[in-house]
């Protein structure tokens, strides 16, 4: 009867074959998917900022593809889309390549752990195989969610100090696009000059400018973002003056972010609470005591 640790060695040696197998596949065929994979964009996806998704690219298209567009269910899929849309991601990934992501690290994360659990003699119980299978399928989630927060600390960042660019523009003469064009063009890797950007473009492109700003809501799902939107709109809708609009939109933005601020110093206070009793006072204690006590027990030696 053949052990287990040989069935664990003919597993690591087939896996290192088929890594072959797909490396040749990857460069010398063609790939029969690349029409139904090609993006409103271009033909192609951009190349990720993630090493990790370019290098599962190869196998996605081989293997797990025509598994994902199997999965029908459209609440699933739309947020999907919805997730890929937020992470500002849509230009690197489609909902069937991430569906295809989860299947394939779903299955290849507690491979790679059980060959090297038994490589290094690791000795963890082979049943964590199947929690490091959770992660993998939860993996490109985490992405997504990790990209997403980058990119609400940029707009955020970014937001009072465009909205009072664009209120001075207004002031000065310029309508509202072109203060918007004003910030594109003066502003330098940023998401929100990037994203107001895609405005510009939805407006050219015959987009009204209340689809336009619905749009740039929906891709940046942040709620100062949202009431920057709705308040813009309301001013479009009822003759308002914009310059005056987004004047006092600008002062809203910077008390909002002075309340943020407050709210993270109070939390940082508190957590200085626990390593100052645990960690600060008992060596204060220690340096100040220490001696008295030493000298109280062998002083007289």
């Amino acid at each position: 009867m053949l052990s287990f640790d040989f069935l664990i060695l003919i597993s690591g040696l087939g896996l290192a074959a088929l890594s072959v197998y797909l490396f040749t596949s990857a460069i010398f065929t063609n790939n029969a998917d690349a029409e139904a994979l090609a993006w409103a964009s271009g033909d192609e996806p951009a190349k990720s900022k993630n090493a990790l998704i370019n290098l599962s690219r190869p196998l996605i298209h081989n293997f797990t593809l025509q598994h994902a567009r199997k999965i029908k269910s459209e609440s699933y899929r739309s947020k999907v889309r919805k997730k890929i849309l937020t992470a500002g991601l849509s230009e690197e990934i489609n909902e069937d390549e991430f569906i295809g992501l989860q299947i394939l690290w779903g299955i290849m994360f507690p491979i790679g752990f059980t060959i090297f659990n038994f490589a290094l003699q690791m000795d963890f119980p082979y049943f964590v195989a199947i929690g490091i299978s959770g992660v993998g399928f939860l993996f490109p989630h985490l992405y997504c969610g990790l990209s997403k927060g980058k990119r609400y600390t940029d707009v955020v960042c970014d937001l009072p100090f465009f909205i009072d660019l664009m209120a001075l523009s207004t002031e000065a003469g310029l309508d509202f696009m072109g203060s918007l064009q004003r910030i594109v063009d003066k502003a330098d890797n940023s998401v929100l000059a990037d994203e107001l950007q895609l405005v510009l473009k939805d407006i050219k492109l015959g987009s009204s400018r209340r689809e336009a700003l619905t749009r740039l809501s929906d891709r940046l799902d942040i709620p100062e973002i949202t009431s920057f939107v709705a308040v813009v709109r309301d001013a479009e809708e009822t003759g308002a003056s914009i310059a005056q609009v987004l004047k006092d939109q600008s002062i809203q933005m910077r008390l909002e972010r002075f309340v943020r601020a407050e709210k993270a110093g109070a939390k940082a206070s508190q957590a200085m609470l626990i390593p100052m009793m645990f960690l600060v006072l008992p060596s204060v204690f220690i340096m100040v005591f220490a001696p008295v006590v030493l000298n109280f027990f062998y002083g007289g030696q």
